[in-house]
């Protein structure tokens, strides 16, 4: 009898979590905050309306003011689908458990160090001592690429972590910092006044991109149909004119064992030195 009462009483709730007949389901979708919150809206919003038309789901926008505040969405798995940077994804692939399915076409993630133009900074060793500029403790290229680069070659310098891409090259430009941490794809997204104010100091390797992954609880059918929605979008004017509003070329399958080379370069090693970084005055 108890059981059949508390059924009972989670029933209305759970009828109104479902969709109804020719109620289209509601999905939403974590963005890392790279910009700020209004940047990406700007791109974001559009392109998933139009998938929205496309797979008669309803997907919404979200984000968070900053990488941690995103990180700790993630662990809860408060996001049915995320865009996540691979650090993220191989630790929220293992809990709560997100599915990669799909990742940026035609693109490889490297993380670079910026100098204002006129720096006289021409090696890692001119950084040694200096205040650095990175987004967030966590960000895979932007920040735990050249500092675990650093640390390698012997230049110990003090992170400071500004909570986006955005707010690093405008600082570097600026000259707040002597230096800064960024990726291909944010950088070419900032203003040319704001880029044209900055050298590429020194690059990393290449690594698989971020991953657009799905919570597990989502059917696999449904996540294949929005697959196929966004792997089509580079195929049509509208569709290649959103893409471009994120500074993407298009989509492409994604499978969880892309992202092995991120894990060749030892999870334990990245989450140590992700703690060092988080500690760092």
């Amino acid at each position: 009898m108890k059981k059949i009462l508390a059924a009972l009483f989670l029933l209305p709730a759970l009828l109104l979590a479902a969709p109804r007949p020719g109620q289209a389901q509601s999905l939403s979708v974590g963005v890392v905050p790279q910009q700020s919150a209004a940047e990406m809206a700007k791109g974001w919003v559009p392109l998933l309306a139009y998938l929205g038309e496309r797979t008669g789901l309803r997907l919404h926008f979200e984000t968070a003011k900053d990488i941690p505040t995103f990180e700790k969405r993630l662990a809860k798995g408060e996001y049915d689908i995320a865009y996540m940077n691979p650090y993220h994804y191989v630790v929220f692939h293992a809990a709560p458990g997100y599915n990669a399915f799909a990742r940026e076409k035609d693109r490889k993630i490297q993380g670079f160090i910026v100098v204002p133009k006129n720096s006289a900074a021409s090696r890692l060793e001119d950084l040694a001592g200096l205040t650095i500029a990175f987004p967030a403790p966590a960000a895979f290229a932007a920040t735990i690429l050249p500092l675990a680069h650093l640390k390698a070659q012997g230049v110990t310098v003090k992170p400071n972590f500004t909570s986006s891409h955005d707010s690093v090259y405008l600082s570097v430009s600026r000259g707040f910092f002597p230096a800064g941490g960024g990726i291909n794809r944010t950088f070419e997204n900032i203003p040319q006044e704001v880029r044209a104010n900055l050298r590429i100091l020194w690059k990393s390797p290449f690594y698989t991109p971020h991953a657009v992954a799905a919570h597990p609880k989502l059917q696999p059918a449904l996540v294949r149909k929005l697959l196929a929605a966004m792997t089509a979008l580079d195929s049509d004017p509208r569709g290649r004119e959103l893409l471009a509003g994120i500074g993407f070329k298009g989509f492409e399958e994604g499978r969880d064992a892309d992202w092995n080379d991120i894990r060749k370069l030892g999870i334990h090693m990245l989450e140590n030195l992700n703690r060092d970084i988080a500690g760092a005055p």
